[in-house]
């Protein structure tokens, strides 16, 4: 006798919504870190790609313990990424401008 299993947003309240995914390649990060806003015409490109290299140096802390099976640097690995994509952003924006300029 063939046994069905149930789905698993049989019983579970609020499953029906609609699928989001955790991480988006476009706009700000959604997770981790935030992004303090800067007034105009203040050091901007020199802080952000400051911010760009810590941000890089912390991330390779946490490749060695990602590759043991650590959970949590996985997801420390992960913020990070997404706040470096985030800071690449931010110095190309720059870049952009002064080119302009």
């Amino acid at each position: 006798p063939a046994t069905s299993v149930p789905s698993p947003s049989g019983s579970v309240p609020g499953a029906a919504a609609p699928f989001r995914p955790l991480f988006n390649d476009f706009g700000p990060p959604s997770m981790g870190y935030v992004q303090a806003m800067k007034p105009p015409g203040a050091q901007g490109s020199q802080s952000t790609y400051t911010d760009l290299l810590s941000v890089i140096e912390e991330m390779g802390k946490e490749i060695r313990p990602t590759y043991a099976g650590s959970k949590s640097a996985m997801e420390r690995l992960k913020r990070g990424i997404i706040h470096a994509r985030a800071l690449v952003r931010e110095c190309l924006a720059e870049t952009e401008r002064n080119a302009r300029t």
